[in-house]
């Protein structure tokens, strides 16, 4: 067992070594000087427009968090997000109750300039359950509401990795 060990750590210093040898830098990765790097900077400088509903609203806040944005400052880009969530019933029983709840969350955003010039956009999905108990309609409404906050949660970090990435890849191409 004690053979084992050495092992698995020259297995990973191979494997941080092939990752390493890839050019692979981290999405948040900051500057040299210590500064916010480009996806960090230009996250910062995005405003949310407004989602309607309540699971919009929640996600309109999610990205505002993870963007660190809409601070009163002056933004660059316009973030247009459309968020819809559905449900449907997969635990059926005999007599036609649904026992358990599937909801899915689709979003699709598209980021431009203030004027209204596009710049790129992308599409995002998440889905969760529930299960829903005889009379306890209370519980199963919390459960419904904690279930939206979590999928709305996902789908902003989903668009915001794919936000970072793209800004990333566009700091790395126009330092070529």
């Amino acid at each position: 067992m004690k053979r084992a060990l050495p092992h698995r750590w020259a297995m990973a210093l191979g494997s941080a070594a092939l990752v390493a040898g890839c050019g692979f830098q981290p999405v948040y990765m900051p500057t040299a000087s210590g500064k916010p790097g480009p996806a960090e900077r230009n996250l910062a400088a995005i405003h949310v427009n407004l989602i309607p509903d309540r699971p919009g609203q929640e996600l309109r806040q999610d990205l505002q968090e993870r963007f660190g944005s809409d601070s009163g400052g002056s933004s660059r880009y316009n973030l247009a997000v459309s968020f819809s969530v559905s449900g449907e019933g997969i635990g059926i029983l005999p007599d036609t109750i649904a026992t358990r709840i599937r909801l899915i969350a689709n979003a699709t955003w598209t980021l431009t300039t203030p004027d209204g010039a596009h710049i790129t956009n992308g599409a995002a999905r998440a889905l969760d359950a529930f299960n829903v108990l005889d009379q306890q309609y209370f519980a199963a409404d919390m459960d419904n509401d904690a279930l939206q906050q979590r999928l709305a949660s996902v789908i902003a970090d989903q668009i915001t990795m794919q936000l970072a990435a793209y800004f990333r890849r566009q700091d790395a191409v126009a330092l070529r």
